[in-house]
């Protein structure tokens, strides 16, 4: 079993930055993609990025683009999104996830067998 503990997050002004982590226990995640979902009040959860095994190649869903990166640090089986010039939109719970290993597409919630307990992430003046 693998356990994804999230931290970071909470309240930031429009413009401000937050960066979150994910640190995972139990079995290491350095051998999988890893990927950030969002899920705002009333929607449904979102594909915000994912990151590859060895983090060489990272892709981040349009609307963030140029404004959030995602990284990780194998030797701590630790993932980071650094959320930088931060909008109201952006408001939602934050979940990191580790992928099934089959699936051959990233962008979908079963894609995704371990999740993390979520962060709260508000944007607002």
């Amino acid at each position: 079993q693998v356990q994804l503990v999230q931290s970071g997050g909470g309240w930031v002004q429009p413009g401000g930055s937050l960066r979150l982590s994910c640190a995972a226990s139990g079995r290491t995640i350095s051998t999988y993609t890893m990927g950030w979902f969002r899920q705002a009040p009333g929607k449904e959860r979102d594909w915000v990025g994912s990151i590859t095994r060895s983090g060489a190649n990272t892709l981040v869903t349009d609307s963030v683009k140029g404004r959030f990166t995602i990284s990780r640090d194998n030797a701590k089986d630790t993932v980071y999104l650094q959320m930088n010039s931060l909008k109201p939109e952006d408001t939602a719970v934050y979940y990191c996830a580790r992928h099934n290993g089959y699936s051959v597409t990233y962008i979908n919630t079963n894609d995704y067998a371990y999740w993390g307990q979520g962060t709260q992430v508000t944007v607002s003046s």
